[in-house]
């Protein structure tokens, strides 16, 4: 069954030149590239897309970094995109990410007060279907 996910690349993978990686990564589990754009995070989107973390200590931070660059969001489809995706992606926390993954190889999270761990993958083919109504409306 074909599946939609989102992806976004977070500021510090703009700022570090790292979006054409971790798209190709992506491209080249044989995921399919269906939607593609370059733009400065709001407020608004921002509160809507992290709605589950309202009231969590790392909220504020986690949503002042996305405010801080430009993000790159994408839209891949496949066969358990989601599942492979995040796969694709480690852990959250690059420090303990495995080599191979893309913030295992590339993540940063030493001293900012915030995770800069590259890249934001959907966690189920819900919440991307409600992501991408966020991020390409």
């Amino acid at each position: 069954m074909t599946e939609r996910s989102l992806i976004l690349v977070k500021p510090d993978g703009v700022e570090r030149g790292l979006t054409g990686e971790v798209l190709a990564r992506i491209e080249r589990k044989g995921y399919q590239l269906v939607e593609l754009k370059k733009l400065q995070a709001t407020e608004e989107i921002l509160q809507e897309h992290y709605a589950e973390h309202q009231g969590k200590p790392f909220f504020q931070p986690l949503v002042d970094f996305m405010l801080s660059g430009p993000v790159v969001a994408a839209i891949f489809e496949g066969d358990r995109v989601v599942e492979g995706i995040r796969s694709i992606m480690g852990p959250s926390e690059p420090t303990v990410a495995p080599a191979g993954t893309i913030r295992g190889d590339l993540g940063r999270s030493w001293g900012a007060g915030v995770q800069k761990n590259l890249v934001h993958g959907s966690d189920s083919a819900e919440s991307a279907e409600r992501e991408i109504a966020i991020w390409f409306k």
